[in-house]
């Protein structure tokens, strides 16, 4: 070869669209080819995704978070944080000129760590001297230009998670360094890989007809999966009842009211379409001013959509209001909070209403699961995830025996929370008592004062015009 360095063929990348190797130049960027062949070694790249792909100009990966913006290299691993970064390799005779050619991902000067790139076209010479080269794809091209085509969002991220599966050195001419630990198999898909599949389609899933599919409705099918995944999380949390919760669809948001608009005066426009059962101009909890938006609570959900196409955009006290669908659940949430029953929601189903299947879990709160697995916890009677060993709320083990209770059969946990709001309703007593007492006494004490300030006054007076009458007798 006329060139004077030596490539080899050094690692098999794994994807889920195929295999890629790669050849490394190992003599002319020797840093780089070390941290790129020891972070293969150690698995670092397995599941890996592709974050960022550009079409018709290159991929990148090489980040656990799939963000793009974590990354470590195998130097900070063994030296730690004043070796996060190593510097780099550029050489003239490395050019992005053809595709193929694999390089370090960095945001500045010599701050490369564990991402890198390949290129799927041809010139560009926009990439040169700004970024390390150290190999080129020796085979799967093809797999590398697929990935570049996958239909993605704005940032540059697939709707199907494309990952490195594995990753297989053929061939490494660098020792291991001390400390080196070197797993003895592939590591399983961690927790963020599970949750990063959950968000988007999984690399290995099968979808029927994704041919015919719109990006659009990949789009929306990526974004419901989202949201799915962020209520898991909430309720979770504790902070929504049941990830399935739905807004009631017999509930309109009106908006851009005028103030002096009340809710007689909207129910009476409303009923034309059907029954209201509540019409609640939203007001200020302080003054009593209209927050200039209300909702509109129908019997029927048609009425409620009747009214939908017939009042949006139309006149009422000289303003033209917007109505749509409300998305509050915050009627879901009173009742659950005066325990009364919730309404029950089964998985992938938009019905309200419907009676719990047989073999589901039911809380004293009204929550209703019928994912297999799932528990109420014996103390405080919350739902809880099959996957939870303990209560997220009170810590209580998934076996710990009921509680105890009172003979007449009413629960200790009912009978503390009833003394503790007890305690709680004689506090307000005993504060607005004081409350009142002390300003009883100010007021008292203010009427004090004024009499005592009056008299000092008084006698003031009485001493300057003793004083006037003294000078007027002297003049005389």
């Amino acid at each position: 070869s006329p060139r004077h360095w030596r490539k080899k063929m050094a690692v098999l990348l794994e994807t889920s669209l195929g295999d890629i190797t790669i050849d490394l130049h190992v003599d002319l960027c020797p840093i780089a080819c070390k941290n790129f062949l020891k972070l293969c070694k150690i698995k670092y790249y397995n599941w890996c995704l592709f974050h960022n792909v550009q079409a018709r100009s290159l991929v990148q990966t090489g980040d656990p978070t799939g963000t793009g913006r974590g990354g470590e290299s195998v130097y900070k691993m063994l030296h730690g944080d004043q070796a996060h970064y190593f510097e780099d390799e550029i050489h003239r005779s490395l050019r992005h000129g053809k595709a193929g050619t694999v390089s370090m991902a960095s945001s500045g000067p010599n701050t490369n760590a564990s991402q890198f790139f390949i290129t799927v076209a041809d010139e560009q010479e926009h990439l040169d001297d700004k970024y390390t080269i150290f190999g080129e794809v020796a085979e799967g091209l093809d797999i590398a230009k697929a990935i570049s085509e996958a239909y993605a969002d704005k940032e540059g991220r697939p709707y199907r998670n494309i990952r490195i599966r594995h990753t297989i050195i053929l061939d490494d001419p660098f020792d291991d360094p001390p400390g080196l630990e070197v797993p003895h198999k592939s590591p399983e898909p961690s927790a963020l890989v599970r949750q990063q599949d959950r968000e988007r389609l999984a690399d290995d899933e099968a979808l029927d007809g994704d041919d015919t599919r719109t990006a659009e409705e990949i789009e929306e099918e990526m974004d419901s999966k989202a949201a799915r995944s962020q209520a898991e999380v909430l309720e979770m949390l504790g902070d929504l009842p049941d990830a399935d919760m739905k807004p009631p669809e017999n509930v309109l948001f009106v908006c851009k009211l005028n103030p002096v608009t009340d809710d007689d005066d909207l129910s009476i426009i409303f009923e034309r379409f059907g029954e209201v059962l509540s019409c609640e101009v939203i007001r200020d909890y302080k003054t009593g001013d209209s927050l200039n938006y209300a909702f509109v609570e129908f019997k029927e959900v048609e009425s409620a959509l009747q009214a939908y196409f017939k009042m949006d955009g139309a006149l009422v006290d000289d303003r033209r209001i917007h109505v749509d669908f409300s998305q509050s659940v915050s009627a879901l949430w009173n009742k659950r909070r005066r325990n009364e029953t919730m309404p029950t929601y089964q998985k992938n189903d938009a019905s309200r209403g419907t009676a719990a299947p047989p073999g589901s879990e039911t809380s004293s709160r009204g929550m209703i699961s019928t994912r297999p697995g799932d528990w109420i916890c014996s103390r405080c009677n919350a739902l809880v995830f099959a996957s939870k060993a303990e209560c997220f709320r009170c810590r209580t083990p998934k076996d710990a025996p009921p509680l105890d209770t009172r003979a007449d059969g009413k629960d200790l946990v009912s009978e503390r929370a009833s003394e503790r709001r007890g305690t709680a309703d004689d506090d307000l007593k005993q504060r607005d008592q004081d409350r009142s007492h002390a300003h009883k006494h100010h007021k008292r004490d203010g009427h004090r004062d004024r009499d005592r300030y009056r008299d000092r006054d008084e006698d003031h007076r009485q001493d300057r015009n003793q004083r006037y009458h003294e000078q007027d007798r002297n003049r005389r």
